[in-house]
């Protein structure tokens, strides 16, 4: 049931669910619960889904909790998001109510522009801001810390996609240290096809578990914003694995190195692939956009500040 409205109501927020890419990503070996332990550090990029969120709460005038979810977009997009309970926006806006004991209703409306299953962090941010606005809506006054908590049950990207801006992340996902990094400049080059997290992770665990190199490096040159070396350093151990199976992440990888950037990673668990760009450096690749890395609280209002993948064409990029 959705409950009536009008533009301005303080009971609404619209609020970006913003994709992320990984400077690094080391995985450092399975766990007993079935996840792995990794460490990573993560930035939100100007790519972004948006989320209208309307809700209220107070037990003196409900008796339960009323949940809706409408997702709108590109057709294709939007065809591959479930609206239903196994969407993580509606898992976290449960988990909450749960958690705080609320009474009452939220009608939420994703606008859906981040590819699915591509390692954007997509859902998980999504989730992410369900959770800060239903915080505020709600009156529920959680902590950061327990907000976060409960953003861990879940989904593992959850918590980090938290924090509106850059984050060291450790354990499996639940451990969070905000970071100050200046913005940069990426391109973004997504392929037509997903990749399953606990997909690429099986396959890192069947290739022999290779762990990645100290990022000390990489951190200190994201810190100080030295793009050059923060290239260099750039790595991600679900990469290796991920490739063998799709050679066309390797290819796309290829394109961007001989195209110049001064690095190249692949997002999360795949496919999509992000190189990192000087601030006066020019590079072009069909298919690819430009977005840049940045705190959420940095950017433009939602709807001047997104950027859409889906005006791209992810079979343009030449791969042979």
């Amino acid at each position: 049931m959705t409950h009536g409205r009008s533009a301005l109501d303080s009971n609404t927020r619209v609020v970006p669910a913003p994709a992320k890419v990984n400077l690094f990503l080391r995985v450092l070996g399975p766990r007993s619960d079935g996840y792995h332990d990794l460490e990573t550090l993560v930035a939100p990029i100007s790519l972004a889904d948006r989320l209208t969120v309307h809700a209220f709460a107070d037990p003196g005038q409900f008796r339960t909790l009323s949940l809706s979810l409408d997702v709108q977009g590109d057709r294709d997009l939007v065809s591959r998001v479930p609206a239903d309970g196994s969407n993580l926006i509606l898992k976290a806006a449960a988990a909450l109510a749960a958690e705080a004991g609320v009474r009452g209703f939220a009608d939420i409306v994703l606008h859906k522009s981040i590819p699915v299953a591509a390692g954007l962090g997509g859902g998980s941010s999504d989730a992410a801001a369900a959770l800060l606005a239903l915080n505020d809506l709600w009156g529920c006054g959680l902590d950061d810390r327990t907000l976060r908590e409960v953003g861990a049950r879940v989904g593992s990207d959850v918590p980090a996609l938290m924090v509106r801006g850059p984050a060291i992340v450790r354990g499996r996902g639940e451990r969070v240290e905000p970071v100050n990094l200046p913005p940069m400049r990426w391109l973004v080059v997504p392929l037509p096809f997903e990749v399953g997290t606990k997909d690429a992770f099986r396959w890192w665990d069947e290739d022999g578990g290779h762990i990645g190199p100290d990022p000390g490096p990489a951190i200190e040159a994201a810190l100080h914003g030295d793009v050059r070396a923060l290239g260099r350093a750039l790595f991600n151990d679900l990469e290796a694995p991920v490739t063998r199976r799709h050679p066309e992440v390797r290819q796309a990888i290829d394109r961007l190195v001989e195209a110049g950037a001064a690095g190249v990673v692949m997002c999360g668990s795949g496919p999509t692939v992000a190189a990192l760009l000087a601030n006066d450096q020019e590079v072009e690749v069909p298919g690819a956009v430009e977005v840049r890395s940045e705190s959420v609280e940095d950017r433009l209002a939602p709807h001047d500040s997104n950027v859409d993948l889906r005006d791209q064409n992810p079979a343009s990029l030449p791969l042979d």
